[in-house]
């Protein structure tokens, strides 16, 4: 965790410009799900005006439009404070936006591309149809397995370099080519998932704790896990 051991800090960045379907959502299952295994927890607000703190242990990027997506790359690369945390050891799940801009590159509106914030080796541009959905994959055994479920809404397509694996397999959507969804490398995850994501998949939730705060006690079943189950039995 970080440099106070006790305190597991949660960074949600730049809510101002990137959390146009709710995402702000995974922060907070996050903060519950550790909790609730008594483990404290802090959850920091990083607008774009303000620099991003390094000493975090997971960070959370979400969705947004074109333009807020393209100035909160632009703020992300000179700011340096994200990939310099994710050198130290942090955790990051960033999503549909988030996920597009932490890669190498990304598509503009008219698809031109534009540089990302180099910590995901994904290259990103746009495809001839939209992606609009429920969509339901299953996550790489090394990863973790199980099935994650979620709505997507981009026009993106995502291909993968050598350094990045795919989170998962799709069963239903389309995610990043109709084939795979999201990626990871070393502690860095992406996806497409909103929902948000982790409310509905607290497995996934549980990951990324354990990134930071290591092997985790079992929680007992709640809301989370039957809209996990609920989710996926509805479109498949």
């Amino acid at each position: 965790m970080s440099d106070d051991s006790s305190v597991l800090r949660i960074v949600w960045i730049y809510p101002d410009l990137l959390s146009t379907y709710g995402d702000q959502g995974n922060a907070l299952i996050l903060r519950r799900r550790a909790e609730q295994r008594g483990i404290r927890t802090e959850v920091v607000y990083v607008y774009s005006s303000d620099p991003v703190p390094v000493e975090g242990d997971i960070y959370l990027l979400g969705g947004g439009e074109d333009r807020p997506q393209n100035l909160a790359a632009e703020r992300l690369r000179s700011d340096g404070g994200l990939k310099r945390a994710t050198e130290r050891g942090a955790a990051v799940l960033a999503v549909c936006a988030g996920y597009q801009i932490i890669g190498e590159s990304f598509g503009d509106d008219d698809d031109n591309p534009l540089p990302g914030v180099g910590i995901l080796d994904i290259r990103s541009g746009r495809g001839e149809t939209r992606a609009v959905g429920e969509i339901v994959a299953e996550v790489a055994p090394e990863v973790g397995g199980g099935t994650i479920t979620g709505f997507e809404n981009h026009q993106g397509r995502t291909a993968l370099g050598p350094s990045a694996r795919p989170l998962s397999r799709t069963l239903l959507g389309i995610g990043n080519d109709g084939s795979t969804e999201g990626a990871y490398q070393g502690n860095v995850l992406g996806t497409y998932l909103h929902g948000p994501a982790l409310p509905r998949n607290p497995a996934l939730a549980d990951l990324l704790l354990s990134i930071r705060v290591g092997q985790l006690d079992p929680l007992p079943a709640s809301w989370g896990e039957r809209l996990h189950e609920e989710r996926i039995a509805a479109v498949m």
